[in-house]
């Protein structure tokens, strides 16, 4: 760096054809001698101007030079590294743009490296967008725009960028939202079908802080099945279950798809319980917007039904399990005492692959684990009572023998659950087959010798049974537009809950599913007039028990009930969608099964059964996200710390902007 004390007032100014660089719009070259200066035509500050020198310290001595910006704050010129003799300017070109803030005239400096071709112009107010945006899609508090370390990173990486305070950030955020918003508004007017939504409720700063998050659940005009977030908002605790529902009403008629609603699912948990769902369902079918007359509009969340059950088997058992704990706890306390355990286990031939663990007192499948490894060992934890008398007290063999059965029934919770929760957009028919293995299981439990195992499976069915009567409805229409089951898997499997009522069931299904088709036959623009349904009356009947089987081999005693029934042969009569579908044989079943690309393709076969299938096929059985949720002994949600002290309606067009952007990431 050359000395700004140096006199340079006999300095000669070098004015050469060879000075290439862009910089030198820059700088002034100057001779003093033997020593050539560059001198900052903003700064006037003073940098070594030899050809040994280069340019590169030329070029970032202008980064950050501060008066280097024009009148109106911006900046005039922009430069970009790379090595002279690789690269050279292939464009220099005046480009204007236009916001609504602010108009920028650049010169835009190109350069052709190595087949790279980058620019290095900055614009403000991009960029402050794309600081925003960052904040909304990884959950940053918007207050880290003034923290001190963010402030110097920023000010260190790109000095030219103009830092924002937290209300300027806030209000990109909801500028954001606003036009993320008009997107989905646009994208979902254009659906081709209805829409299902879901009502999830989270928690805020405490426990009276409460939000609920309506979601929509759809298949879009290419078949693909989509979840987005509509609104996020907070309940008012002083609201009744009747003005609830007119809020929620309200959000649907601002997008617009109060008309649209096929069904709703919720967990009926507070605030928005099973009378705030009549409600809403009672108002939309007094417009004549629901199909079936709201028969099919209010479901239930399965996997929160399940949850209740796993929570109902640790709870009878929670005394047990407890000494279980703590004597694992024990256990683990000191090495010495684990090297004797670890003895007993090869006294008593009850050595593990897996160590003992201490589950997590928030998730119950964490529970499940602790109490199957913890079973394995049971003959050494016998053995630990007998020799240690500094030991915990361990359970009883009858005790054991209880915790056993218990587990059983927290592992096809486990693996129901897991099923339900693969993915956080599911089609409906994957729930049936779940759901009636889970149905013959429970009455299997509940005819155990063991009064305690006995009247703890009772419990757990009367909470399946309330879950049943409200949504086997949709749930077997759903299995029946799956190609690969139609209305066989009904007919096998409703005798078996039923025995000799099952028919009176199976025929609830098929009026259900006749005036569902009818509705959706007059409702659609490809229905001919004398397109009407007259549908037969099809053989009902079953042959072959189930009894211990596991979950993956479900589809065995169906095989055998499919082998034994007769094929009917499509009849050229036929004149509808449905009727054509029933009566063509079962698509193969195979593990890549795609039900909404089948749906896809046979569109011009069946098109009104297809718009039934978009339909029902988007009903969301379940309204949790994530697998880890669906475990949680508390499964509210809660609304993150760095988010839940802003505003209420910051709040929400966080949370949705959120979603759409990274919905729109994992699709592109």
């Amino acid at each position: 760096m050359i000395s700004n004390e140096m006199d340079l007032s006999d300095a000669v100014i070098v004015k050469s054809g060879r000075l290439k660089s862009v910089v030198w719009n820059d700088f002034d070259r100057v001779k003093k001698g033997e020593t050539y200066v560059a001198i900052c035509r903003h700064c006037k500050k003073r940098l070594s101007g030899s050809s040994a020198s280069g340019t590169s310290h030329l070029r970032n001595h202008l980064i950050r030079c501060r008066r280097r910006i024009n009148g109106n704050g911006v900046v005039a010129q922009y430069f970009v590294k790379g090595k002279k003799k690789e690269g050279r300017v292939v464009e220099l070109a005046n480009e204007k743009k236009k916001d609504e803030e602010q108009q920028l005239s650049v010169v835009s400096v190109r350069y052709e490296h190595d087949d790279d071709v980058v620019s290095a112009g900055l614009d403000q107010r991009r960029s402050r967008f794309d600081l925003a945006r960052m904040i909304i899609l990884h959950g940053y508090p918007l207050s880290m725009v003034e923290d001190v370390g963010f402030r110097m990173f920023i000010r260190n990486l790109q000095p030219l960028f103009d830092l924002v305070a937290f209300e300027r950030v806030e209000s990109d955020c909801m500028e954001i939202y606003a036009k993320e918003k008009h997107k989905m508004f646009e994208a979902l007017d254009k659906l081709p079908g209805k829409i299902s939504i879901s009502v999830d409720v989270w928690s805020g700063s405490d426990d009276t802080d409460e939000f609920l998050c309506l979601a929509a659940h759809y298949i879009d005009e290419t078949w693909e099945l989509k979840k987005r977030v509509l609104n996020f908002f907070v309940v008012d605790p002083s609201h009744t279950g009747e003005m609830l529902a007119e809020v929620v009403i309200t959000c649907l008629m601002e997008w617009d798809i109060d008309r649209k609603l096929f069904s709703m699912a919720s967990s009926h948990s507070p605030p928005f319980g099973e009378n705030v769902a009549n409600k809403i369902r009672d108002r939309l079918s007094q417009n004549k917007f629901l199909y079936c007359n709201g028969q099919l509009f209010d479901v239930s969340c399965g996997v929160n039904v399940i949850n209740q059950m796993a929570q109902d088997s640790l709870q009878t058992c929670c005394d047990t399990i407890n000494m279980v704990r703590e004597s694992i706890r024990y256990v683990k306390s000191s090495e010495t005492i684990q090297e004797r355990f670890n003895q007993w286990t090869v006294e008593a031939e009850a050595e593990s692959e897996r160590n003992l663990c201490i589950d997590d007192p928030v998730r119950w499948d964490t529970t499940c684990t602790m109490l199957e490894i913890a079973l394995e060992q049971k003959s050494a934890f016998s053995l630990m009572n007998e020799h240690d008398p500094d030991s915990v007290l361990c359970p009883s063999d009858l005790e054991w023998e209880r915790l056993e059965t218990v587990v059983e029934f927290l592992n096809v919770f486990v693996d129901v659950t897991n099923a339900f929760t693969k993915s956080t957009c599911l089609p409906a028919n994957i729930y049936f087959p779940e759901i009636c293995d889970l149905h013959l299981r429970l009455i299997e439990w509940c005819k155990n010798p063991d009064d305690f195992i006995s009247s703890l499976a009772v419990n757990m069915r009367k909470k399946f049974d309330d879950f049943w009567d409200k949504n086997n409805l949709v749930l077997a229409i759903a299995t029946i537009l799956d190609p690969r089951f139609k209305m066989k898997l009904v007919e096998y499997y409703y005798p078996l809950f039923y025995d000799t009522s099952a028919s009176d069931f199976i025929e609830d299904v098929v009026e259900c599913i006749k005036a569902l088709y009818d509705e959706h036959s007059i409702g659609s623009l490809l229905a001919s007039s004398d397109q009407t349904l007259d549908w037969r009356n099809h053989h009902h009947g079953s042959n072959g028990v189930r009894h211990g089987k596991e979950l993956d081999d479900r589809f065995i005693e169906f095989d055998r009930y499919i082998n034994n029934t007769t094929t009917t042969t499509p009849g050229q009569d036929s004149t509808s969608d449905l009727e054509k579908y029933l009566e063509e044989p079962l698509f193969p079943r195979n593990s890549d099964f795609d039900i909404l690309n089948w749906w896809k393709v046979h569109t011009p076969k069946y098109p009104i059964l297809s718009m039934m299938a978009r339909n029902v096929l988007a009903v969301p059985m379940s309204n949790v996200s994530s697998e880890e949720d669906a475990f949680e002994t508390c499964q509210r949600r809660q609304v993150s710390e760095t988010w839940r002290s802003l505003r209420p309606s910051t709040v929400q067009a966080l949370m949705c902007a959120q979603d759409w952007i990274q919905s729109e990431l994992e699709s592109s």
